[in-house]
């Protein structure tokens, strides 16, 4: 005799198939002590061959029963699912489909038998013991009904029923198929070698719970949990895999469970507060894990909050879940949930289960104990006279033309759901590894002649090695077999909620999750079957507005990851997409524009004779190049004058020279840079101006020896000569000679293009290889224009008509002036500003010099010639 027990965690019919015999050997359980996990019980028939199915239901389609538990239990408040009745059907097509499959258990009739667990560890307990002895007695580990030989269990929805179960069955090496989600503590084989998943390892589910508020981009969530045992294990799997995705939480809500009905208004009412705060927060996703009734008492938690319809809300469930609603909620708005996203077993449409569901009646089957409640429950009308009075029935007769397919989607789907499709593959996984059992002893029996006439003797033990090795195909096209754990290779799949105003709605598949795939490629979405409803609005979820390109992200002190501040990217970087963590730099030859959110080439930029500061210097140095030729063109066509005697002939050509190069070297630095050019700049600029600068100092110690030379006795008369003004001119253009040569022969300046000093432009420029031999080029004149200007101003007063000691001061001073100032604003400025100041600053103090020394004497001699003779010259003197 083979008994099969099937735990599931909904009310499951007794229901026989119509081809063969089926026998349905059941108790009379009221919908009101249906409040648990169900189980299924298969087992031998009184006739040679023939197997039974039995159930033991936990919650009657879905009855959440409040109840005290003594020795019996008593009722205290019913609330129907009747949406978990699919389960039963699912479990009563599976063995019609089997009984009427010639191939498959031929000769074997199956039926069903069901318990009920009460979701209370002490009925479980109890339950599986009685089954381990008796149909009808508790003798506990006696097996008094021989007819009734237990071999396996499917069941059940609920992991700690599943677990009460297994504690004892495991004991016995009975196999358990679970239908529902497992936590991780009941996978270990060590503990649980008996059982079996028809569901893949819950682990899965976070992984793809973990890509698709990536693929969302959800950021920002709340977790909802039952406080159920296995609610920490559920943290400690789910979170760091929400951290590995950049995924945190603002808040881990745990949903308190009553037992009795005057606990729940005291714990609504205390969590109430907290639950409507984070409805009202900027958490616009939520994460949801439970069991079986965690959608009831989330609802209650809307329902009660007064939160019926918060708006951007979205809700992701997990696998535990079930998109239902129980009769007492039938009024109440479920648009709350409009677009929720939900994780669910794999499922596909077994070929009939469409048909066999319009068979469904209040007489299809007289042994099915649950159609009647669950058909007044669903449909909320009365089959049978009500036994109050006439007064009191306040249900409607039902009419008799009430069909499945007409009941909202809360109440009943058609479609077969994730849960039923498993119990349906549980069943099948049982009758292949029970034929393959069966024709494994045949074939023994064969070869053993006095085996032949002796009974069926199969123990469950037999059943496990068959149940690994199983593998068939299902109507429904899917391949099913299990893993070396035990877990059925499989995944999940995605899925969203649309709810329509008269309560109905359609679950639509928009991806899937795939355990078996590439790491990064488990999860698919269709985008396209979500954005092209028009009923889905993807809402935002972060906890602070995004960071947009031109900003990165910088992270808050004290504060999860996911929070953080927006920082405009620095000059030269930039980010391109929202929410960077860093902004990039742009390429050396670009700049980030002013939103810093793009990089655009630099143009290429240098002082040319093209543009106007460059064609304005170019045409003012060469205009004061032909006044300073000018100029000494004059001097030499009056060299016999008396002014031009009295300011020391050669000494005054040099000077004009010297100053005509002066201006003429500032067009070196117009242009592109090229290597002759850098090379000859600096060099012609600091020597030529060293030779003006020798020549005016010259000039003040002429005049100076020359006033002291006038004295009686004086001793100076000899140093006036013009060997000394040659002398200091080539003593002081010596020193500045060997500065530039050293310059050259150590770092000389070279072609260089600076991509860093502008932002916008590539500046082609020279560089000076070394910057203190500049300074010390510049330094060195600095030095003789301080020493003309403190020579020239003490000898300002000196009592002499040919006395230039006050012209020299003044450009000396004009000269000390711009060179002062241009080493600041030199070092201020860039790019080919730098070239611009320093032309200006020759220039300056070029036509400063010529301006203060010669500009005098040309007026007196072109414009007062009558002065420029040697009576007039006296006479001044004399006055």
């Amino acid at each position: 005799m083979v008994v099969l027990l099937v735990l599931l965690s909904e009310l499951l019919p007794h229901v026989g198939c119509k081809k063969r015999l089926v026998h349905r050997n059941m108790e009379s359980h009221s919908i009101q002590h249906c409040v648990s996990d169900p189980f299924l019980i298969l087992h031998e028939f009184y006739r040679p061959g023939d197997f039974i199915i039995g159930k033991i239901t936990s919650q009657a389609f879905g009855v959440h029963l409040e109840t005290n538990f003594s020795e019996q239990p008593s009722v205290f408040l019913i609330n129907v699912v009747p949406k978990n009745y699919q389960h039963i059907l699912a479990l009563a097509f599976a063995v019609e489909e089997i009984n009427e499959n010639p191939t498959l258990l031929p000769n074997v009739t199956l039926g069903f038998h069901i318990y009920d667990s009460f979701y209370n560890a002490k009925m479980t307990y109890k339950a599986t013991l009685d089954l381990l002895s008796t149909q009808h007695r508790l003798v506990t580990n006696y097996q008094c009904d021989v007819q009734n030989n237990l071999i396996a269990i499917i069941g059940g929805l609920d992991s700690w029923i599943s677990l009460c179960m297994a504690t004892i069955t495991n004991t016995y090496k009975i196999p358990q198929l679970t239908y529902g989600s497992l936590v991780s503590g009941l996978s270990d084989k060590t503990l649980f070698s008996s059982m079996y998943q028809m569901v893949p390892n819950e682990s899965n589910q976070y992984i793809g719970i973990a890509y698709l508020l990536q693929h969302f981009k959800w950021t920002w969530v709340g977790i909802f949990t039952m406080d159920y045992a296995n609610a920490e294990r559920f943290l400690q799997d789910l979170v760091p895999v929400l951290f590995q995705r950049g995924v945190c939480y603002s808040f881990i809500e745990k949903m308190p469970k009553w037992t009795y009905t005057e606990r729940m208004i005291e714990l609504l009412s205390n969590n109430l507060a907290t639950f409507s705060r984070h409805m009202n927060s900027n958490v616009n996703v939520f994460v949801v894990h439970g069991q079986a009734p965690s959608m009831y008492y989330l609802s209650c938690f809307l329902h009660m909050a007064g939160l019926q319809s918060p708006i951007g809300k979205l809700w992701i469930w997990t696998t535990h879940w079930e998109f239902e609603s129980s009769t007492n909620q039938r009024d109440w708005d479920i648009q709350p949930f409009q677009g929720a996203i939900s994780l669910t077993v794999h499922s596909n449409e077994p070929l009939g289960f469409q048909i066999f569901l319009q068979k469904i009646n209040p007489s299809w089957a007289k042994e099915d104990g649950f159609i009647h409640d669950f058909w007044e429950q669903a449909f909320n009308c009365l089959l049978k006279p009500s036994s109050m009075g006439e007064g009191e029935n306040i249900m409607e007769p039902c009419t008799g033309k009430e069909k499945l397919e007409d009941l909202p989607g809360l109440f009943f789907e058609m479609a077969m759901i994730g849960h039923s499709y498993s119990v349906y593959n549980a069943v099948h996984a049982i009758a292949h590894a029970l034929q393959t059992m069966c024709e494994t002893q045949s074939k023994y029996r064969a070869f053993v002649p006095e085996r032949q006439l002796q009974p069926w003797n199969l123990q469950p033990w037999q059943l496990h090695s068959f149940l690994r090795s199983t593998v068939f195909n299902s109507s429904a096209g899917d391949t099913i077999h299990f893993d070396e754990n035990g877990e059925i290779i499989s995944g999940f799949d995605v899925a969203m909620w649309v709810i329509f105003p008269n309560k109905s709605l359609v679950k639509v598949k928009v991806g899937q999750v795939d355990p078996q795939a590439l790491s990064g490629k488990e999860l698919t979405i269709q985008d396209e079957r979500i954005h092209g409803n028009t009923w889905f609005s993807q809402p935002t979820s972060v906890c602070n507005d995004n960071c947009y390109p031109g900003y990165s992200k910088q992270q808050k002190e004290g504060q999860p990851f996911c929070c953080y501040d927006c920082t405009q990217c620095p000059e030269g970087m930039i980010s391109t997409k929202k929410d960077m963590d860093y902004c990039r730099s742009c390429p050396p030859d670009h700049y980030s524009n002013a939103q810093h959110n793009q990089c655009i080439p630099k143009v290429i930029s240098y002082l040319s004779y093209e543009e106007p500061l460059g064609m304005s210097f170019s045409l003012t140095a060469i205009s004061f190049a032909a006044s300073t030729a000018l100029v000494l063109g004059t001097f030499i066509k009056h060299k016999d004058t008396p002014i031009v005697k009295a300011n020391n002939q050669s000494l005054t050509y040099i000077l004009l020279i010297s100053l005509l190069l002066c201006f003429l070297c500032s067009l070196f630095f117009i242009g592109k840079p090229g290597r002759v050019t850098c090379l000859a700049r600096q060099m012609v600029f600091g020597i030529t101006f060293s030779v003006a600068l020798s020549a005016v100092l010259a000039k003040t110690i002429t005049v100076v020896i020359a006033f002291m030379a006038t004295t009686q006795g004086s001793r100076m008369r000899k140093w006036v000569s013009k060997k000394l003004a040659i002398s200091i001119i080539l003593f002081c253009c010596f020193i500045q000679g060997c500065i530039c040569t050293f310059w050259l022969n150590t770092a000389p300046p070279f072609p260089d293009v600076n991509m860093y000093s502008v932002t916008e432009e590539i500046v082609l420029e020279c560089n000076e290889g070394s910057k203190i031999m500049f300074y010390c080029v510049l330094g060195y004149m600095g030095f003789l224009g301080i020493v003309c200007f403190t020579v020239a101003f003490l000898a300002r007063k000196l009592p002499d008509s040919f006395n230039e000691a006050k012209f020299i001061t003044f450009s000396m001073l004009v000269f000390c002036s711009v060179w002062l100032s241009f080493v600041p604003t030199y070092l201020s400025i860039k790019g080919k500003y730098m070239v611009a100041v320093e032309i200006f600053s020759i220039l300056a103090s070029s036509a400063g010099m010529l301006g203060f020394l010669f500009l005098p004497k040309c007026y007196l001699i072109v414009i007062k010639p009558e002065l420029n003779n040697r009576k007039q010259l006296r006479m001044r003197e004399k006055t």
